[in-house]
């Protein structure tokens, strides 16, 4: 579970504007996560962005819609 979790995070402050389409991020599980950018959808991984730039107290959220797996899984 716990590197299904950490999977899902990026460290730093990433807004959407930063992305870019075939960009890499590494997750804090240790490997990347890719971005797609097509038909004014951004996806991660394959998981579609439904809101983007939720901000809290330590980070920024991009809410998907599906759970994501790391490649070994």
């Amino acid at each position: 579970l716990v590197a299904i979790l950490t999977y899902h995070v990026v460290s730093g402050k990433v807004m959407s504007t930063d992305l870019s389409n075939g960009q890499k991020a590494a997750t804090v599980q240790g490997q990347n996560v890719t971005v797609s950018i097509a038909d004014g959808a951004v996806r991660i991984s394959g998981a579609k962005v439904i809101a983007a730039d939720v901000v809290a107290k330590n980070g920024v959220v991009h809410i998907i819609d599906k759970v994501i797996l790391p490649p070994n899984m």
